[in-house]
C-alpha cells in the first residue's frame, strides 16, 4: 500500500523478450495513524520542506491517503514508520488507481465507440452523429442515454498488474503495463489480493 507518481514509459529486455514497463516512483510513504474501525492506514507522501504561509495544514505531506486493510497486515507498524517498495516483491500482482488524461467535451464517436451514419444516400453532415436518442413512447430521452459530453479526468483502477522490476535504492517499481493518469500523477498502489474497501480478495501467497 504505498503513494507514487508516474514517471513515464519504457521498456525492459528480460529473458530474451521486450517488456513495455510504466515507472513509478513509489514512496516513500510515513504511516500518519493506524485506524481499527474500519482497520485502515493512514499515510503521507511528499514531505513539504518549506512552510507555505498562505495555505495552512497541519500535516507536513503533499498528499494524503488512506487504505483500508485487515489489521494482521500491518501489525507490525507503528505511527511514524516508513513505507517502502520492500513492501512489494518482484512478479507480485497490484491494482494501481489514478485520475486519467481528460480529454474534454467529446462526441459519441470518441467517447463511447459510436461508429455514426451512413456517407451516402444523401446525408453529408451526419457522419459522426448519434441517430435517434429517444423512443416512440414514451416521447422522452431516458436518463444516462450514451451521448456526448465531458471524457476522461476520473479514477480509473488496473488491476493484476505485474512487477517487473524493482529498485530499492531509487524507490522506483517497473510495472508490467500501462497506468491511467499523465506523467507525475499521483497514483495508489495496493497488492492484488485487496479490494478498494480493505476485503481480501483471495488469499496471502
Amino acid at each position: 500500500m504505498l503513494l507514487g507518481k508516474k514517471i513515464g514509459m519504457s521498456q525492459i529486455f528480460k529473458d530474451g523478450k521486450v517488456i513495455p514497463v510504466t515507472i513509478i516512483e513509489a514512496g516513500p510513504c510515513t504511516i500518519l495513524d493506524i485506524k481499527e474501525n474500519p482497520p485502515s492506514l493512514k499515510v503521507g507522501f511528499e514531505e513539504i520542506k518549506k512552510k507555505n504561509k498562505i495555505k495552512k495544514t497541519k500535516e507536513p505531506f503533499k498528499y494524503i491517503r488512506e487504505f483500508r486493510a485487515p489489521l494482521n497486515l500491518f501489525s507490525d507498524l507503528k505511527i511514524g514508520d516508513k513505507i517502502t517498495v520492500s513492501f512489494f516483491k518482484e512478479g507480485e500482482k497490484v491494482n494501481i488507481s489514478g485520475i486519467s488524461k481528460g480529454k474534454g467535451f467529446q462526441g459519441v464517436v470518441k467517447r463511447h465507440g459510436f461508429k455514426g451514419g451512413p456517407k451516402s444516400h444523401g446525408q453529408q453532415d451526419r457522419l459522426r452523429h448519434p441517430g435517434s436518442i429517444g423512443p416512440s413512447y414514451p416521447q422522452k430521452v431516458f436518463k444516462g442515454r450514451k451521448m456526448a459530453g465531458r471524457m476522461g479526468n476520473r479514477r480509473v483502477t488496473v488491476k493484476n498488474l505485474e512487477i517487473v522490476d524493482i529498485d530499492s535504492e531509487n524507490n522506483l517499481l517497473a510495472v508490467k503495463g500501462s497506468v491511467p493518469g499523465k506523467r507525475r500523477g499521483v497514483l495508489e498502489i495496493r497488492p492484488s489480493y485487496l479490494s478498494r474497501k480493505g476485503n481480501l480478495i483471495k488469499k496471502i501467497e
